[in-house]
């Protein structure tokens, strides 16, 4: 094998001078990249400008971080009945995470068999179906809080609502995408053995999809659990309201004993959700 390479790139030579045409890129293809290079230096170019980008404001920004992360030592909640009041509305957020991630995974599955390929035929309600949903997953977490807070009033069910609008679209294209990957055989076992359609979908596919799904929800409750915090601070409940009004008062121990406490949570969160996944889906970890 070795000499054969050897041969060859001995020869290469001597083709690269018969053929130039061949190994010389095409002008398109220099074009294009350079075309592409232009307009990424033009766009950052661009974004430097509008945004008024100045290093010395940025040195300027570091110290005075610097000196705010010296007054958030030591963290502190500052009594016990503020320590109480905390972790309830810890508990308050995942809450708001739990709930809204169980709903928009409950209310997702239907969806998401529709939108697959495999399950339905009809091309424009499957369309439709994506569409609909790519339309209801780019609008943000914090934009779907603002306009629950509006409907509902402020509070967790308000955060809770915002986290379901947000992941239900997302959780519909994952498990979509899941559905159509399905290994066909036991669909077409459940065929043989005169099965209906829907008992094709439900001994066939299903099991398939389960875990994945399972798998889906843990790690978006995870994600949600950071983000019912961010969605407290515009008033849907939870520890970031409480973190929104210490950083406001200038209370920065305070604030800095709600940021370990997420921490914290998270840390645990994404560590049982770890176990839980690699559990669904027979892997182990390391």
């Amino acid at each position: 094998m070795s000499a054969l390479r050897d041969t060859l790139l001995a020869q290469k030579s001597d083709v690269v001078l018969r053929y130039p045409e061949s190994f010389r890129p095409a002008l398109w293809a220099r074009l294009n990249v350079m075309l592409v290079l232009g307009g990424v230096i033009g766009l950052y170019a661009y974004a430097l400008v509008t945004l008024d980008f100045d290093p010395y404001r940025i040195l300027g920004g570091l110290l005075r971080l610097t000196d705010i992360a010296a007054m958030m030592l030591p963290p502190t909640p500052d009594g016990w009945g503020r320590t109480q009041l905390y972790f309830e509305a810890l508990g308050q957020t995942l809450a708001i995470a739990f709930l809204g991630t169980s709903l928009a995974a409950v209310l997702a599955i239907p969806l998401g068999f529709l939108a697959a390929r495999n399950i339905v035929g009809n091309r424009i309600l499957h369309f439709t179906t994506r569409r609909v949903m790519d339309s209801v997953r780019s609008i943000d977490t914090l934009i779907w809080a603002l306009i629950w807070i509006n409907v509902v009033g402020l509070g967790p069910f308000a955060g809770a609502l915002a986290i379901m609008s947000s992941d239900i679209a997302a959780f519909a294209k994952l498990m979509s995408e899941a559905i159509e990957t399905a290994d066909r055989g036991p669909v077409e076992g459940v065929q043989a053995s005169g099965g209906s359609r829907l008992e094709r979908i439900r001994f066939g596919i299903v099991p398939q999809v389960l875990p994945i799904f399972a798998s889906q929800i843990l790690y978006f409750f995870e994600s949600n659990t950071r983000s019912a915090t961010i969605i407290g601070i515009v008033g849907a409940g939870g520890i970031g309201l409480y973190l929104s009004e210490e950083i406001r008062v200038l209370e920065w121990q305070r604030a800095a004993f709600l940021i370990v406490m997420v921490l914290l949570t998270v840390a645990i969160i994404d560590q049982v959700s770890q176990r839980l996944r690699a559990a669904i889906m027979g892997t182990s970890r390391r």
